[in-house]
């Protein structure tokens, strides 16, 4: 086994041990600049019983989960990066202090895009990442290295078929049903300020919180039942 076979397999160890549940790692030279052109995604799942409430409406603890996910999405990657570069690397965690969101609710490196590249999932029809194991009830993070890890295969194509539920039960009518291809751009897929607003009113109404969280169309994605169900 090459070092470079044991520094992936020892990353991985540390990722799983800080409580990653998927992992893939990424071939960015097409889409980043600069020496860090290696992604590693990972993933954790949003806890079923809050999921299947989700059908219902937002709640409380799927606020207060957010939050902790991404809390715990931080140290997973910190602790990646740092890894990475006691190896002699550069490598940048991407967490939520670091990554920026402008108002059009774009990032320069979406999760999801490193997610897809390193293969994880594909973007389904309500606009996020969905996976096989878990459906879209996953919260994303990543992070970049110049170290040349072996990657994974990318995922280029959707599994949604002529799936339409999370079409039909978005409250705003915001998704359009396209069928995602790499390159697709997100505007294509949904409305973005519907989606917001209609976010924004259901969990103030739900939970007297102001903020823009729903999560009604991932968690009746089949692929996130199926997760539920096993």
């Amino acid at each position: 086994m090459s070092d470079l076979s044991l520094i992936k397999e020892e990353l991985y160890v540390i990722l799983v041990g800080k409580g990653a549940k998927l992992i893939g790692t990424a071939d960015l030279s097409d889409i980043t600049s600069g020496k860090m052109k290696t992604g590693i995604s990972v993933a954790v799942p949003v806890p079923k019983k809050i999921v299947y409430d989700l059908k219902n409406a937002p709640t409380k603890e799927y606020y207060d989960a957010y939050y902790s996910l991404n809390a715990q999405l931080d140290e997973i990657v910190t602790c990646g990066a740092e890894f990475l570069i006691s190896c002699g690397y550069q490598a940048l965690a991407n967490t939520t202090k670091v990554v920026k969101v402008d108002a059009e609710w774009s990032t320069d490196l979406p999760h999801k895009t490193v997610a897809v590249k390193a293969g994880l999932g594909w973007i389904g029809k309500n606009c996020l990442l969905v996976t096989k194991e878990y459906g879209s009830a996953v919260r994303l993070s990543s992070l970049l290295t110049d170290a040349p890890l072996v990657v994974d295969d990318p995922v280029t194509e959707s599994y949604c078929g002529n799936c339409m539920v999370c079409v039909n039960h978005c409250p705003a009518g915001a998704l359009k049903g396209a069928t995602w291809v790499p390159g697709m751009v997100r505007e294509e897929i949904f409305q973005k300020e519907d989606c917001k607003k209609m976010q924004i009113q259901r969990m103030k109404e739900a939970t007297g919180i102001e903020t823009d969280l729903c999560g009604l169309c991932f968690a009746v994605c089949p692929y996130t039942q199926k997760y539920l169900k096993g």
